[in-house]
């Protein structure tokens, strides 16, 4: 696992450990039998069971019920997602069957859920070996029906053999388009695509360098007429995928080009990749990279400007939060505070458009100290509550490139009778000027992209740049 992609987990992991209050009845589900209503979880996870066609439908009813636009949404949406999924998968083992067929829908969520669980079971009791298979996809596929990155059925946690706390898992590397992008917003990617970090792993074993030129995975272009390809995925594995990617590299400064076969597996990571803050002196400035918004991070990195700031004058603070995945938003408003008092620094909104600011925490000490925030499409999620608040209240300056555009709001989690999560945001993110940043990202100030020629050097231009103004 990249070092970005363990911060986007690290961000869903803390929004899925959110706390959150028991929701009333869902709406629109009066008379819902009580294995079909959803609530947060609670007390030690039980073992995970089967998924059935009876845990898809508490999902689909928990969707309609908790979700920012559940009571507003055409729900044939979410149906007949589930079903395209499920025809795919029987068709991908060789097992179609005539009887597949979508029913009806009217628009009527009760008689439709009624209509689709009927062909359901009808289409599963014909191939009773695949059932476990057939209900994983189509409920998965429901879930990704809504469009939102934010919301997420996930099982419980499955880590490799072998594996200790610290430990990464993949081909050992970080790339140019990131893991974020790569699942929630590949629209956003732009070539080339080139090895911007090398953690380990089987990348390290076969020599790979920050800077190498990726031209093609499985033999796939990564990019087809300026868009990125779906092969990008196969850079950032997850357990327990196994298969081997092939990539052909390009070491620009020699010219040679090569194909190199990685195979994902377990690797040692370096202890200080593992340390969501770090700091330093750079000449007067105080540099803190924040790697996510774990709990307490926001005082970790105020105590680490503190003992920088000690016995001499600072010029200002560079905060990197690039491939920052996001976490806690509390931890979000109070770094803010520091920087800004009596500021709303986001909304949180209802479908119906009623909105709750979100404000600074004035009993946090200001610094008074010039800020400058390192961004990149690896900032995601709180990164971006934070970078869009730095921006709109003019706390400081961006440098470096757009943020992820995955913010649609903070997610609660709802235990489903299997005992997976299920999880959702009820309210929806905007800026502290009413904008929307989901699927769009936060600006930089100032355009500073790493080039692969920056990367094979080791050269930092987006830093230099924060450097370059905080001295101004």
């Amino acid at each position: 696992m990249t070092a970005v992609r363990t911060a986007a987990a690290a961000g869903l992991a803390l929004i899925l450990a959110a706390a959150c209050t028991a929701p009333a009845p869902p709406r629109g589900q009066a008379g819902t039998s009580a294995a079909t209503v959803c609530a947060p979880p609670s007390g030690v996870p039980e073992a995970e069971t089967a998924t059935t066609i009876d845990v898809i439908e508490q999902a689909y009813f928990c969707i309609l019920g908790n979700y920012y636009s559940g009571a507003t949404m055409d729900a044939r949406s979410l149906l007949t997602a589930g079903f395209v999924a499920l025809t795919q998968e029987i068709n991908r083992e060789g097992r179609d069957l005539p009887e597949a067929i979508m029913p009806a829908l009217t628009g009527d969520r009760r008689t439709d859920w009624a209509a689709f669980e009927t062909a359901y079971r009808k289409i599963t009791d014909q191939v009773p070996d695949l059932r476990d298979q057939l209900a994983d996809v189509t409920l998965r596929a429901i879930v990704a029906g809504l469009g939102d990155h934010h919301a997420r059925w996930t099982h419980q946690d499955k880590r490799p053999p072998g594996y200790y706390d610290g430990d990464g898992y993949g081909l050992g590397l970080a790339a140019s388009v990131t893991g974020t992008q790569v699942n929630a917003n590949p629209g956003t990617a732009v070539g080339p695509l080139f090895v911007t970090t090398v953690e380990g792993g089987a990348a390290q074993a076969a020599g790979l360098r920050p800077g190498d030129i990726i031209e093609s995975i499985n033999g796939s272009a990564p990019f087809i007429d300026g868009k990125a390809s779906p092969a990008i995925a196969a850079l950032y594995p997850e357990y327990p995928q196994a298969r081997p990617v092939r990539l052909r590299v390009l070491r620009q400064s020699t010219g040679r080009r090569w194909t190199v076969t990685l195979k994902p597996g377990l690797y040692q990571r370096d202890l200080a990749d593992l340390q969501v803050v770090r700091s330093k002196l750079v000449d007067d400035v105080a540099y803190v990279r924040m790697t996510g918004f774990a709990p307490d991070s926001a005082n970790r990195v105020l105590r680490a400007i503190t003992r920088l700031r000690k016995g001499r004058t600072l010029s200002g603070v560079v905060l990197d939060l690039r491939g920052n995945g996001g976490g806690g938003p509390l931890e979000a408003t109070r770094l803010l505070s520091a920087f800004a008092h009596g500021k709303v620094t986001a909304y949180q909104c209802t479908a119906d458009g009623t909105c709750a600011p979100g404000r600074t925490d004035d009993t946090v000490e200001l610094l008074h100290l010039p800020l400058a925030v390192l961004t990149d499409r690896g900032c995601a999620s709180t990164c971006e509550h934070f970078s869009s608040a730095v921006k709109d209240l003019r706390i400081g300056r961006l440098v470096g490139t757009r943020t992820a555009g995955v913010i649609s709001g903070p997610a609660q989690s709802y235990l489903l009778a299997n005992h997976t999560l299920l999880s959702l945001p009820a309210r929806r993110h905007l800026g502290p000027g009413h904008e929307v940043i989901d699927q769009i990202g936060v600006p930089p100030d100032h355009y500073v992209p790493l080039t692969p020629k920056d990367a094979a050097a080791g050269r930092d231009p987006a830093l230099a740049k924060a450097l370059t103004l905080l001295h101004a």
